[in-house]
């Protein structure tokens, strides 16, 4: 499957002050897959190395003599490792005493040679006792398929690089294919595996089971941590879907657990965070660059890394998801909101939007703006809307009115075609990604 995190691997190939690379992300997103892609790509020799449950590399990093590494690893898989031609991937890197900090010699005796590795957010947040080789290595953060690459694996090439060259004229002739396909998305995310699966079989019971086996395996995954937080860790996991079903979506801490209080269950929410399962949208109190600064970070929402996966987890069924407009607004267009959020996340590649995506609301009024998004073209105010049927009156009022002197454009993100006014941009759902990878969202300046 093509992925659009494939171009910043290339760069980093060619960037002759290249450092180690960790690759990151959930569980499944397919860091082995694209890895093992690139090396066999860009590169005249590829040596995987999965550190899983491996004794042979368990003895590799007794110490970090990186010639005696290299010398092993090359009796090992009876391959010369030559820098510049050879690609060296050390897999679930958090699996093995010593690896992550390997990298820092690696960076330092040997630059030259590319080395990737790729781990779990949560393994690697696992592995607190070790040093991490601050400033020694690259990152990249990689995330489920965005609807473009679902696209591309749909084999719709031409139509996917129309929604990325925002060829509006051609977007709204094929409105409603790309309707059709948006629908698709929303049942199966962008999960590869449960994507390869129905686009297989389009079989949606097949998706589902392994969807849930996704799910399974990140629930075990919770139980790695310390007793004292993993109840709590599943019970917030669990409250999600309740908590984005309700029209106000700012998390109740409450709606966990009656009478429970932040502090019970900030630990909690933090731990999935850093595992890359949810992502947590704080409120700000104005519009002005930069957004940090103006955050409340007592107030925020909370979403799952993948609309399929919410829908799984709140078992909406296939029917009404693939059929008619119903999916658009379920659930007070939950998944429409997860939607949008989980495409801005796909572009931070470097740890950037942590800073901005925040959301607004106004103090003693129901106003609230879904998204406030810091670009490198300015603040963007965002309002998704689930259905065609739209009116953005506390976008108007937030732009025109509330913060008129801020000179803002408002977007909203719907199911209507592409249409500008002048205090506010329309765009269709399905170009929500690569609307934003326009404005420089997640990029270096």
């Amino acid at each position: 499957m093509k992925r659009n995190i494939s171009a910043e691997l290339v760069a980093w190939k060619n960037n002759p002050k290249h450092k180690p690379l960790i690759l990151l992300g959930a569980r499944q997103v397919g860091k082995t897959y694209i890895l093992k892609d690139f090396g066999n790509r860009e590169f005249d020799n590829l040596i995987y190395v999965n550190c899983h449950n491996n004794q042979f590399v368990e003895g590799l990093f007794v110490d970090f003599n990186i010639k005696r590494i290299i010398y092993q690893l090359e009796q090992a898989f009876e391959q010369r490792i030559v820098p510049g031609s050879t690609l060296l991937f050390f897999d679930e890197i958090q699996e093995v005493e010593n690896g992550i900090p390997s990298l820092k010699y690696f960076c330092e005796e040997m630059r030259s040679l590319h080395v990737v590795v790729a781990g779990s957010l949560l393994g690697i947040s696992l592995r607190e006792e070790e040093s991490f080789p601050v400033g020694k290595v690259d990152d990249l953060r990689m995330y489920p398929m965005t609807f473009d690459e679902f696209l591309l694996a749909n084999g719709r090439e031409m139509l996917a690089q129309s929604v990325r060259n925002l060829d509006w004229d051609s977007l709204t002739i094929h409105h409603d294919s790309l309707t059709d396909y948006l629908r698709q998305y929303y049942f199966c995310g962008g999960m590869p595996e449960a994507v390869d699966t129905w686009i297989q079989n389009h079989d949606a019971k097949q998706t589902r089971e392994v969807q849930r086996a996704i799910l399974s395996t990140y629930y075990l995954d919770m139980g790695k941590h310390t007793n004292s937080e993993v109840v709590r860790i599943r019970q917030v996991w669990e409250s999600i879907p309740m908590q984005l079903a309700k029209e106000n979506k700012k998390f109740i801490f409450g709606a966990v657990k009656k009478g429970a209080r932040a502090a019970d269950f900030e630990k909690a929410i933090q731990w999935l965070v850093d595992a890359g399962l949810v992502y947590k949208v704080a409120r700000v109190a104005k519009p002005q660059e930069p957004l940090k600064f103006y955050a409340d970070q007592s107030s925020f929402k909370v979403y799952l890394m993948d609309c399929g996966l919410l829908a799984c987890m709140c078992g909406a069924r296939s029917s009404k998801m693939l059929v008619g407009m119903d999916v658009f607004s379920e659930f007070k267009g939950a998944f429409t909101e997860n939607y949008v959020l989980q495409q801005l996340k796909s572009l931070e590649q470097h740890n950037e939007m942590d800073k901005n995506i925040y959301y607004f609301t106004k103090d003693n009024s129901t106003m609230e703006i879904d998204f406030v998004v810091q670009t490198h073209q300015g603040i963007i105010p965002v309002e998704v809307k689930a259905m065609e049927n739209v009116q953005a009156k506390s976008l108007r009022n937030f732009v025109t009115v509330d913060f008129a002197g801020f000179h803002l454009t408002g977007l909203r993100a719907s199911m209507l075609p592409f249409k500008e006014q002048d205090w506010m941009v329309n765009i269709p759902l399905y170009a929500t990604e690569t609307f934003f990878r326009s404005k420089g969202l997640g990029t270096d300046d």
